[in-house]
């Protein structure tokens, strides 16, 4: 009985310590570090990934995850530069490039960095004017990035990313920018407009003066008209008839062959004649 007891007691004990040797490996994934810490006493080394063996009772393990993580920055209301009431989110992208610090030098990196942003985001929108928020967003998300990254450095965090995600403006705000843009677009048509304007007046003068010393580019320039009228398939057809045509056919006519017409100042009206039994009637 006594070795049947001794046998027991000793696959008890083995088991035991196969139990308790089990229940102290730990594996560490490819994305992950392990910081152990011993008595509460950081170990130098970081565990990298596979197998980690930890000494029982005195070892504790604690894995830090190395992958980028995302994370959003709830919205922000602030006042710009300019004195507009804004509504501004963002998000930030970042990963812990120091495991040892990020699990010993601050209590939740995650937490921490959250609040960071926040309050730079508040300091930017403060410092910007609501054109820069709207169209120089390049600018500020560095300028956000730098306040994020100053602190978290000290944390074993490194910044790898900050964007800016929306920017809400007041409902008044959005049509004052409305009617901004509709004036600026008329401005540019009016300009457009008198641009066409000076060069086709410049064109016509120069044409004016091509037809002034050639009088047959009046008549050919009347027949292109004619022509593209007639394309349509008009019942009615307006001609004008330019008083250069007149000049030109004048010119083209030989004074002596032309009768003279009367002319309207000196034409004197006779009076009717009366018949002969007409006066007899008469008198």
């Amino acid at each position: 009985m006594s070795i049947l007891y001794a046998l027991a007691t000793a696959g008890a004990a083995g088991i035991g310590a196969i139990w308790l040797g089990l229940a102290n490996i730990r594996v560490v994934r490819q994305f992950e570090r392990g910081v152990v810490f011993r008595f509460g006493r950081v170990q130098s080394g970081v565990r990298g990934p596979g197998l980690t063996v930890l000494i029982p009772f005195a070892d504790r393990l604690q894995k830090v995850n190395l992958q980028i993580i995302t994370l959003p920055v709830p919205a922000q209301d602030g006042i710009t530069r300019d004195n507009v009431t804004v509504r501004v989110d963002a998000v930030i992208y970042f990963n812990v490039s120091d495991p040892v610090r990020a699990a010993v030098d601050v209590q939740d990196y995650m937490s921490a960095i959250g609040q960071v942003a926040q309050t730079s985001l508040r300091s930017i929108i403060g410092k910007s004017n609501l054109d820069d928020l709207l169209s120089n967003r390049e600018h500020l998300n560095q300028g956000l990035e730098v306040m994020i990254d100053s602190p978290a450095l000290g944390w074993g965090v490194q910044i790898d990313r900050v964007e800016i995600k929306d920017v809400v403006l007041p409902d008044s705000m959005k049509r004052s920018i409305a009617r901004q843009a509709e004036a600026e677009r008329e401005r540019r048509a009016r300009v457009i407009t008198a641009e066409g304007e000076l060069q086709a007046s410049e064109k016509l003068a120069q044409a004016a003066e091509v037809m002034a010393k050639h009088p047959a580019a009046l008549q050919l320039r009347l027949l292109e008209t004619v022509v593209e009228v007639a394309a349509e398939k008009n019942s009615t057809l307006v001609l004008p008839f330019p008083v250069e045509l007149l000049r030109f056919l004048e010119r083209a006519t030989p004074s002596s062959d032309a009768p003279s017409a009367p002319d309207d100042k000196t034409l004197e009206l006779s009076p009717p004649r009366v018949p002969d039994d007409a006066r007899g009637l008469q008198l």
